[in-house]
């Protein structure tokens, strides 16, 4: 129980606000959290929401959108400033490493509640340790189903983003290479460091609706989001990636429903190899019949 009266008045007279720097801001959720659980500020006390400095294409989606109905009491405090309140001596809550990922991930969901749930969990972890280890807890569950549909987002990134050389851009003899992707979460930030990893001495950006990222050969930049339009138009390097993907593929070990798992339809528009696969799955079986006759 919280014995400090300053220190509980701050998180007990109404609601608290919390306002995070990012839509997939863990850190600030992070921070923000400890304190509150420092405080023992009980969940139905708090509200999340966050900026989107970035999102030029997208509306303000405010988790709760309360604050500019009105309807929430309060004032928002970023999680530097809810560091400054004084707290009671407690004893930190730790988590295991896979339990921080799982966390991390299922920040960059969508889902509007994403971190109202995650902070229950942690307050009610805080109150019976024995939460830690229960996998089939609702909260924890529901956790989970949003990491990992976070973390198949980024996998997804990861295997469809296409760049395409700007003309005009060049620099040291290399054209700059942008490449035009949709997720459906919030993962741009999370995926970037597997670009940078692989293309350390490429130029890129990636442009997404709710921002964009751009390794300048040196460091990771974040700039606002962008329109489909803004991306580059196909060139001839496209046209021998489409031959290559024609004469590679092997119409006897299609797998169609294999395929379109792996390959969702949702990401067929930004891949220029998909213009392709309709034509190619028609006559997959014309040619196989032929393969076996010859």
């Amino acid at each position: 129980m919280d014995t400090n009266p300053e220190s509980s008045s701050a998180v007990s007279r109404d609601f608290l606000v919390i306002e995070l720097a990012q839509p997939d801001d863990f850190d600030g959720f992070r921070q923000a959290a400890r304190v509150l659980l420092a405080l023992n500020a009980e969940p139905h006390a708090v509200r999340w929401r966050f900026c989107q400095p970035l999102a030029q294409q997208m509306p303000t989606q405010d988790l709760f959108a309360a604050d500019e109905a009105g309807s929430v009491v309060g004032r928002a405090l970023t999680p530097d400033a809810l560091d400054q309140l004084p707290l009671p001596p407690t004893q930190p809550l730790r988590l295991g490493k896979s339990q921080l990922s799982t966390l991390r991930l299922a920040c960059c969901h969508n889902l509007a509640g994403r971190f109202a749930l995650c902070y229950r969990w942690l307050h009610r972890l805080q109150s019976d340790h024995r939460l830690r280890l229960d996998a089939l807890d609702s909260d924890w569950r529901e956790i989970e189903r949003l990491a990992k549909a976070a973390g198949r987002e980024i996998h997804k990134m990861h295997a469809f983003v296409r760049f395409r050389p700007v003309p005009g851009t060049e620099a040291d003899g290399q054209a700059m290479q942008i490449a035009w992707f949709e997720p459906e979460h919030h993962v741009l930030r999370a995926a970037s460091g597997f670009f940078r990893r692989r293309f350390p001495n490429m130029r890129w950006a990636i442009l997404t609706p709710q921002c964009s990222v751009y390794w300048d050969l040196e460091q990771l930049l974040l700039a606002p989001g962008s329109t489909a339009d803004q991306a580059p138009e196909p060139d001839a390097g496209e046209q021998l990636w489409l031959t290559y993907y024609r004469s590679t593929f092997n119409p006897a070990r299609l797998k169609e429903q294999a395929m379109q798992r792996e390959m969702p339809r949702k990401y067929w528009k930004n891949l220029p190899e998909a213009v392709l696969i309709s034509e190619l799955v028609a006559g997959a079986r014309g040619r196989t019949q032929r393969m076996l006759q010859t």
